[in-house]
């Protein structure tokens, strides 16, 4: 009887894990945390919204971004973005120009093991984002 319970127990709460497993979604917007090698600038913020209407949105730190996206199953890619044309501070432009030029080789996401999302282009490290809090 134990080992029908505890099997049970490990049934469900795998379901339960199942069921909120972290997938990249339209229509939410998620929090950029690192670009490739680096974390970004101390509180800079640059954002990610997948719209439903295939266009991509967000704030690039200093400026506001947009892209067309593709999305199928786990292959995502961007069009060429294009920004607002606002100067900030040399290295947020910097972190700008990178983060914009990520995006344009980004070809899949996935979900770290620390159940955070990631944007991989071809070759090199992700771009690392999390849900944003509302």
């Amino acid at each position: 009887m134990n080992r029908t319970l505890a099997l049970s127990l490990l049934a469900t709460s795998l379901l339960g894990c199942a069921s909120d497993a972290l997938v990249l979604e339209q229509d939410s917007t998620y929090q950029v945390e690192w670009i490739g090698e680096r974390p970004l600038i101390d509180n800079s913020h640059l954002t990610l919204t997948l719209g439903e209407d295939g266009r991509a949105y967000g704030s690039a730190g200093c400026n506001h971004w947009f892209a067309s996206y593709e999305m199928k199953g786990e292959q995502l890619s961007f069009g060429q973005a294009g920004s607002t044309r606002k100067m900030c501070a040399p290295a947020l432009m910097e972190q700008e120009a990178r983060f914009l030029e990520a995006l344009g080789k980004v070809q899949r996401w996935d979900v770290s093991p620390i159940d955070q999302l990631r944007l991989w282009p071809a070759e090199g490290k992700p771009i690392r984002v999390w849900p944003e809090k509302g």
